[in-house]
């Protein structure tokens, strides 16, 4: 069985993906970790004032914390989602 060898264009074509992937890694771990800092500060100021609104304070802390992990994954899937159609454009 005959292996071909990378080319130098498919090469640098792989290197620039790998590049672009780990910018977006950073970009999303970046916005991810201010989500996280923003609701943790949100979860305390709500912690601190004892917000009482019409739903158990249980209640409104869950939710928060639920808004918190959906804005920390958030950056992930969006650019996973880009990278996905961005590779399958070619």
């Amino acid at each position: 069985m005959q292996t071909s060898k990378p080319t130098a264009g498919r090469l640098r074509r792989t290197i620039d993906d790998l590049i672009i992937a780990e910018m977006f890694l950073v970009q999303a771990t970046i916005e991810s970790a201010t989500a996280i800092g923003d609701g943790l500060s949100t979860l305390g100021r709500q912690i601190a004032s004892g917000d009482e609104s019409e739903s158990a304070p249980a209640d409104t802390i869950g939710q928060t914390l639920q808004r918190i992990a959906d804005d920390a994954v958030e950056p992930y899937t969006s650019r996973f989602k880009y990278l996905r159609n961005f590779g399958s454009s070619d």
